[in-house]
């Protein structure tokens, strides 16, 4: 057990920055790309005095995204239907095999479903909740839905074939195994990793199955890289020393030539053997009785997830990373159910191309994608790391602002910050000076301005002073020598000015509807997103508070979690060199476009 215990220790430290996520707010190749679309114009209204003004601003849908905010936990229902879990999205997506056709979405408590399985006799689902800590039932004839709280991070669950057994695991947020009632009443704890100095002692065992012939649990180590087994004898007592414990008995089956780079699912096939998927796109089958006796049966787009097999041994497959569902041949080949692409846009940047062309940066959560600012086609796509391998990785990218020929990155969900250029990568990190960073600007100063709900509000990078009154602060936007910062519960417009090094500020009570994205127009007016309202707005006077709608009835991300802010995923707004405005629209997963002769 030694081997497994050094080579997972090297891997999990590059996991503790996720624990302040929650902490933070506990305590306190099928992209889907259209030509643009043409939506109905909407009339700029005055606030100040009412009058409607003939603006008449021209939206277009530049980019659309895929039709799951992620695909994660998969399983087939006794209606012959897939059942998809999304986290990002919120939801339970009921699908159609065959055609991909959506029949249904199930939300209700469902919060952030990592995985899903049904029982042996198809009359409950049950999924888990991995932000929220819930392992849940629903009751597929009468609609009722019950639940037990294990733990956050609860991740993969599986029933024994008997359907007597019920087995979770949490990853990321939290480490173990556990085996629970079916009728969650109760949770036995197996693996408890109840050392401080060793609070992930497991190593976030993923997607598993249950093997009848020996009893044991099979799924692979997503921080350490290796698929193992355990025992899971109900009269093991639980034990907090995984690699030791004579009773778990932990055996390594595959992984200790280093070909696995982020193993996340192992399921049996009809034939017995054990398929693994990793993250890295590469499918293997596995012999279970062997060590490291397995065959490289296909490569996909990176980003799998999890996978399930048919009665009738169809495989069929997700990819959290763009979205799709998918079938797997007996060639290897994806059959695509469900397209991918785009899956939670956020954060926008732009900068000068070719001939002064937009080139549109989207923060994607688990990439950072590029656009043509014109056609919408994706031009490049850069991965970002939910484990890092390194000071040189892309942190997951929530958000993200121009800075020169750079971009400013900011992650709350990886507690990270960097200056990241498309050719030379990361180019400066400051993710150990923040908390939960929402946005962040350069000023020429050369100064780094950070919204960070973890840190209490806006602050300077070169010695961590707050620049700004206590608020809930979500976007910023510079000129270079005033940043303006949106209050999100109060609706005001902070601007800060840095007069000699030393900050000033000013609120303006604007009474904006959930401010989030915030950028500055070539005309030097401030552009707001204002999420409770379905609007872009321009604000004309800081002043007297008069603003216009640009446009409204955009489809923003709504919902939520009371553990995390209400602007979590991020709506922005990002002006290009031609002048054009481009907004994200994370509720209906597009990036919009108006064009600068479209706006008056």
């Amino acid at each position: 057990m030694k081997t497994l215990e050094n080579l997972f220790v090297t891997s999990v430290v590059k996991l503790t920055f996720l624990t302040v996520l929650f902490l933070a707010f506990s305590c306190s190749p099928d992209l889907l790309m259209e030509v643009e679309e043409d939506l109905d114009t909407a009339n700029a209204i005055s606030s100040s005095t009412n009058e409607i003004r003939a603006l008449n601003a021209d939206l277009k849908v530049l980019v659309r995204g895929a039709a799951l905010n992620a695909a994660n936990g998969i399983d087939v229902g006794s209606d012959g239907h897939l059942y998809i879990a999304s986290v990002n999205g919120q939801e339970i997506v009921v699908m159609n095999k065959n055609n991909g056709k959506i029949i249904d979405r199930i939300t209700e408590k469902v919060e952030g479903p990592d995985d899903l399985v049904f029982s042996p006799d198809g009359l409950f689902l049950y999924w888990t909740d991995i932000l929220t800590g819930f392992v849940r039932r629903l009751d597929m004839n009468t609609g009722a839905i019950k639940e037990l709280f294990v733990a956050p991070g609860v991740n993969p669950i599986t029933f024994s074939g008997d359907g007597e057994r019920l087995f979770v695991a949490l990853d990321f947020l939290g480490d173990g195994l556990y085996e629970l009632d079916p009728e969650l009443n109760s949770a036995r704890p197996i693996v408890v990793c109840s050392d401080p100095n060793n609070p992930f002692c497991l190593g976030f065992l993923n997607s598993f199955n249950y093997r009848e012939e020996d009893g044991r649990l099979y799924g692979p180590l997503f921080a350490a890289n290796l698929v193992i087994s355990v025992n899971v004898d109900p009269g093991n007592l639980p034990t907090s020393d995984p690699y030791n414990d004579a009773d778990l008995d932990l055996k390594i089956v595959a992984g200790l030539d280093g070909a696995f780079e982020n193993p996340a699912a192992a399921k049996f096939g009809p034939d017995r053997k054990l398929y693994v998927l990793d993250q890295a796109g590469e499918v293997w089958k596995v012999n279970p009785d062997g060590v490291d006796d397995k065959t490289l049966i296909t490569t996909l787009q990176p980003g799998l997830d999890n996978m399930t097999f048919d009665s009738d041994g169809t495989l069929y497959m997700t990819n959290n990373d763009e979205g799709w569902v998918a079938e797997i041949l007996s060639s290897g080949q994806a059959r695509i159910i469900s397209p991918g692409g785009m899956i939670m846009p956020q954060g926008l940047a732009v900068l000068a191309g070719l001939n002064n062309q937009d080139v549109v940066f989207e923060a994607d959560l688990f990439n950072l994608r590029q656009f043509n600012g014109t056609s919408g086609q994706q031009e490049s796509i850069y991965k970002g790391f939910l484990v890092p391998e390194g000071p040189e990785s892309l942190i997951l990218p929530m958000n993200v602002s121009s800075d020169g020929e750079d971009l400013i990155v900011s992650s709350f969900f990886s507690s990270g910050l960097q200056v990241w250029n498309p050719q030379d990568g990361v180019k400066e990190d400051y993710s150990h000076q923040v908390g939960a960073p929402i946005d962040a600007v350069r000023v020429n100063s050369g100064d780094i301005i950070v919204s960070d709900l973890f840190l209490g509000g806006v602050v300077r990078m070169s010695d961590n002073s707050n620049v700004a009154p206590p608020g809930l602060y979500s976007g910023l936007a510079t000129d270079g020598e005033t940043v303006w910062a949106a209050d999100w519960a109060n609706g005001d417009i902070v601007q800060i000015d840095f007069d000699g090094g030393s900050p000033s500020t000013t609120v303006f009570n604007l009474d904006l509807e959930g401010p989030e994205g915030l950028a500055v127009d070539q005309n030097g007016t401030l552009l707001v997103v204002e999420v409770g309202a379905s609007r872009l707005s321009r604000v004309n006077d800081l002043a007297t508070g008069d603003k216009t709608i640009i446009v409204e009835g955009l489809e923003f991300f709504e919902g939520g979690l009371s553990i995390f802010p209400p602007f979590w995923f991020f709506d922005g707004v990002a002006v290009g060199p031609s002048g054009d405005i481009y907004v994200t629209g994370g509720g209906a997963n597009v990036i919009y476009r108006i064009p600068k002769n479209k706006v008056r």
